[in-house]
């Protein structure tokens, strides 16, 4: 009786089943909207919606970006290209940023493969090639590592939210340098003497984390990435011996620039006045960065709907080592993960691997910066080091082979279980993200505590009413808007939603209202959405679109004013209010020279400055300005306000 052949699956094609299983997972969500950071980067920056694909356009383009001061000019250009070719379509934009998260993930089998091949002679007791069996095994557990990042519900964000194609985009540049190096090193160790070698190691470092940069200030990291590996699979050796090429490349791209960047960064952040816009310190930051790293394990590796909930601004800080408890224990278990490192990189060296570089992964978001505490976003490249750690013990990749066949059975029901609960929640949540009422409603029932989910449901409900008084949804938008503006924490986003949507019903305005917002602004200084709303309310009532009583608007500009340092953005706002709703111009001036000064390079506020000057008649004075303005000019990019102003200026 002839023996039925062995069917043996090839990590290649089980590859291609989950980036068509990702794709149709993804799918409805791409039928979505705009949500939260969008509208500031996309919607309502004209910077990235070009008339055409001129050089001057693109010039103009490049530095649009609101996000950072470093504009990230690769992703604004990409969302202007989308504009370009579909309009502002949102579906184009989230089918992009697909495309991308899918690439990413052929990008992540191919680095996996890499780090699980056998080392090459001169690092390894093997002298032989690894057998056709071995490097099966090695495919397929590389396509489960990028199956798992792939379904990850945690990566969601990174492909539905538009304005995180910035963290995507860096991250392919990321994954495209360590994949180069990794393939370097491993032809530096099969031939040593290769100058060829070296070149592609320096080569993938070097150029890969400056064309990600321009996308996102994370792809930074990848020099630390790229040591990190070398540390934990090559020691920096090449024959048996430490290699000072390696040593003396990584100080040239990490050391050098690490020290440079603290000293840099560190005397500002070291200044109480970096943080005024927090509520938080550099020392409750850090303690509190200790839990939510921990959180980031669990929301990885066994996600649930409370705990992707998008919005975390219900998150408390923490104020000392036992407030809350968690805050010690934390800060334990990153020691003892830390402690482990040296154990496991001698017994499981792909485990060791991972964990360090889901801990690299952090280092630029938890710990210093006074970024905001809380973003799923961060761990996009992360949780590939956590899936690193997992995926191969349980395929028996890093287990000892005398114990390869204990349990085997178990481990894969285990990864096939967090395969399918992957794979089952980012099917749920990215059902809810293709429809802006129902991710809404979904993400206000998950953080009924976050002060911007609750808001959200309330704006989405006043989008769904049409203006019309009317309408069931103008009713249900109260509740979930009066809820957020009395959660603690909260900015005057809800005030405002509540202002502004009576307003444009012509309902009755509550002083209450008024009373809450006014108070929030003069009790601490204003943030990026106080600013927002502020400018919310003083647009609709220049556009004569709300009826806004005066004395109250002045009153909020008046408290968000006592406060030092004024945001640009807030006295660009309170300058045209000022001008085009109240009728006092040399109050407007006044505050439009208080923007420019405050942000001298920003092109717009000078702008506004000249147009107010011509109209008052101090023409000297706006050609001084006008000169200035042109020392702005970056490839073309204002030459066509640098002409009107011109020819408001030419005598005639």
């Amino acid at each position: 009786m002839s023996q039925r052949p062995h069917v043996h699956l090839d990590g290649r094609w089980l590859l291609a089943a989950f980036l068509l299983l990702a794709t149709a997972i993804y799918w409805p969500g791409l039928s979505g909207g705009w949500l939260f950071d969008d509208y500031p980067n996309i919607v309502d920056n004209h910077g990235v919606q070009p008339d055409d694909a001129s050089i001057p356009s693109l010039v103009n383009v490049a530095l649009s970006s609101p996000a950072s001061e470093f504009k990230r000019p690769l992703a604004s250009l990409s969302f202007a290209a989308n504009y370009l070719l579909a309009g502002l379509d949102p579906y184009w934009m989230k089918l992009t940023n697909l495309v991308i998260h899918l690439l990413n993930g052929v990008l992540v089998f191919l680095l996996a493969r890499r780090l699980l091949e056998p080392l090459p002679s001169s690092l390894s007791d093997t002298a032989h090639p690894p057998s056709p069996e071995t490097m099966r095994q090695i495919d397929l557990t590389a396509a489960l590592v990028a199956a798992g990042w792939l379904l990850l519900p945690i990566n969601l964000t990174s492909v539905l939210y538009v304005v995180q194609r910035m963290e995507s985009m860096a991250n392919l540049f990321v994954l495209l340098g360590l994949l180069g190096y990794v393939t370097g090193r491993r032809r530096m160790l099969a031939n040593p003497r290769s100058p060829a070698a070296l070149l592609l190691c320096a080569g993938s470092i070097i150029f890969a984390t400056a064309i990600g940069s321009l996308a996102k200030e994370t792809a930074v990291m990848l020099p630390l990435y790229a040591a990190v590996i070398d540390g934990m699979l090559f020691g920096f050796r090449t024959e048996q011996k430490i290699d000072w090429r390696v040593i003396g490349l990584f100080l040239l791209v990490l050391v050098l620039p690490a020290v440079l960047g603290l000293a840099w960064l560190l005397p500002g952040l070291l200044q109480p006045a970096a943080w005024t816009t927090r509520d938080f310190t550099l020392y409750t930051r850090l303690l509190s960065e200790s839990r939510i790293v921990i959180d980031y394990v669990g929301w990885t590796l066994w996600p649930t709907p409370a705990g992707l909930s998008f919005y975390h601004d219900d998150f408390v800080a923490s104020t000392g080592l036992i407030s809350p408890w968690t805050t010690l224990a934390s800060l334990f278990a990153l020691a003892g993960l830390l402690a482990l490192l040296a154990w496991l990189r001698r017994h499981y060296p792909l485990v060791a691997l991972g964990i360090a570089l889901f801990l690299a992964g952090q280092l630029l978001t938890a710990t210093i910066l006074p970024l905001e505490l809380v973003y799923e976003h961060r761990n996009y490249f992360a949780s590939f080091g956590l899936l690193l750690a997992v995926v191969p013990a349980l395929t028996a990749m890093t287990t000892p082979s005398a114990a390869r066949a204990r349990f085997r059975s178990l481990r894969r029901a285990l990864l096939a279980v967090l395969l399918a609960w992957w794979g089952v929640q980012t099917t749920a949540t990215a059902y809810a993200w293709g429809d802006n009422l129902r991710l809404a409603q979904m993400l206000a029932e998950r953080a009924p505590a976050s002060p911007r989910a609750q808001y959200e449901l309330g704006r989405t409900y006043i989008i769904y009413s049409r203006n019309d008084p009317t309408s069931p949804y103008t009713r249900l938008a109260y509740a979930p808007l009066e809820r957020a503006a009395a959660l603690p924490g909260s900015s005057i986003l809800p005030q405002q939603a509540l202002i502004f949507m009576n307003a444009r019903m012509n309902l009755p305005l509550q002083d209450q209202w008024w009373d809450s917002m006014i108070a929030k602004l003069r009790s601490r200084p204003t943030g990026v959405q106080d600013d927002s709303s502020l400018s919310v309310l003083a647009h609709c009532a220049r556009d004569g679109q709300c009826d806004l009583p005066q004395e109250r608007m002045l009153a909020a500009f008046d408290a968000a004013m006592t406060h030092p340092d004024p945001s640009p953005r807030l006295l660009a706002t309170y300058a045209e209010y000022a001008w085009s709703v109240v009728g006092d111009r040399s109050q407007g001036q006044r505050l439009m020279e208080q923007t420019v000064n405050a942000d001298p390079k920003e092109p717009a506020y000078r702008i506004t400055l000249i147009r107010m000057l011509i109209a008052l008649g101090h023409r000297d004075e706006a050609a001084r300005q006008l000169k200035q303005l042109e020392q702005l000019d970056f490839g073309g990019r204002l030459g066509r306000s640098l002409h009107e102003l011109q020819l408001q200026l030419s005598p005639g």
